[in-house]
């Protein structure tokens, strides 16, 4: 046994992030490294000060269900930070139907009783937005949307989504404080778009950006939590010689393996020339032949497109009536195109980098998802 006392893990805190008193203020690292605890313990701390509310947004409603609902609130009742907030006076958050109450054990009914007088938390899930339209929640002043960022799919239009759950929560009031919180699993991500946060492929573990928007007082905090943690007894576990888990053991974005160029080749091998526009960024996209195999291969652009009238163009940043401007390379309409949607589907697809795939990945993606009116 070692003679050395050992290190207590060290969590995430929202100390620097508070300082910059943005409305929004959008946390992403490591997984497991207490981003949602924090939030949660600071609605708590808000509510046993002043009675004002906690909002809780997820994705989907099953995110709620049962005991789902019940164990977010586990890490918070086992550090008894219920006792500390309510001086005592309760000991316990419990949950039902979408709501979280402050509770105390009752020995003869042995079960936590809740005090159903003011819930302490409200549960919204995007997917079911409709069914909150008509609803108040003047006393909610702090917003947690928890697991904004994902590797699978978004809802359509999600960010418009999430704006109407916040204009359900906020009416007419100044006072309400969001926090959207996420693992780094996705570098591309509507929200970043769609909210003008153009940095975050560039930002640094630790560091904080604010965004400002024209003469409007508005606030965005961007913040890359950085890896405290870095020796974590845990990384034990995710030894492997597997970039993917990266993410876990340090914090940096995940990323896929995907396949890369497997030869050299020549501009007389290049038949054809398409491009993808996708969250800012242009590729370039070259079918290639080179007599034994026919491949395509994608590569950054960093100059402009020089024939934007006549060239193939996948893009879903713009809508255009041009006959060479498509949408999702997924559902061709032309001989040319159902040839290249065969390279997707028969994965004859090599990509410059890692990162070229993920913005490849994502652009599908969002593409099959796309609500068509």
């Amino acid at each position: 046994m070692s003679i050395f006392k050992k290190d207590k893990p060290k969590y995430y805190r929202l100390d620097n992030i508070l300082k910059k008193e943005a409305q929004y203020n959008i946390i992403f690292g490591e997984r497991s490294n207490g981003k949602t605890f924090a939030v949660l313990e600071h609605g708590l701390k808000i509510f046993g000060e002043t009675g004002k509310q906690l909002a809780i947004v997820r994705r989907w409603k099953e995110d709620f269900r049962g005991k789902r609902g019940q164990t977010m609130f586990d890490a918070i009742n086992d550090a008894g930070l219920v006792e500390k907030y309510t001086n005592g006076e309760y000991s316990h958050i419990s949950y039902y139907s979408a709501r979280w109450y402050l509770s105390n054990w009752d020995e003869k009914l042995n079960k936590y009783v809740f005090d159903t007088s003011k819930p302490f938390a409200f549960g919204f899930a995007l997917s079911e937005m409709e069914h909150d339209k008509s609803t108040s929640y003047p006393d909610v002043t702090t917003i947690c949307f928890d697991e904004f960022l994902t590797r699978q799919f978004y809802l359509p239009d999600e960010f418009v989504t999430f704006m109407n759950v916040i204009s359900t929560i906020v009416r007419q009031r100044k006072d309400v404080t969001i926090f959207m919180l996420g693992n780094t699993v996705n570098k591309y991500c509507p929200y970043f778009v769609e909210m003008g946060l153009t940095n975050i492929p560039n930002m640094q573990q630790g560091s904080i950006d604010v965004y400002s928007y024209g003469d409007s007082e508005l606030k965005v905090a961007v913040e890359f939590a950085d890896n405290i943690n870095k020796n974590k007894d845990s990384n034990f576990y995710f030894a492997f010689d597997n970039p993917k888990l990266k993410m876990i053991t340090s914090g940096t974005w995940e990323l896929d393996i995907y396949p890369h160029l497997p030869y050299k080749y020549t501009p007389k091998q290049v038949i054809f020339t398409y491009f993808i526009i996708f969250d800012d960024n242009i590729l370039q996209c070259e079918i290639i032949e080179t007599g034994k195999e026919c491949f395509t291969y994608i590569h950054r652009k960093t100059t402009p497109i020089k024939n934007e009238s006549s060239d193939l163009i996948y893009t879903l940043d713009y809508y255009s009536s041009k006959p060479n401007v498509k949408r999702n390379i997924m559902k061709p309409a032309t001989p040319y195109e159902k040839k290249i949607t065969l390279f997707f589907t028969n994965n004859k697809v090599f990509y410059q980098d890692n990162e070229v795939g993920e913005i490849v990945r994502n652009y599908v993606n969002v593409a099959q998802k796309e609500r068509i009116i």
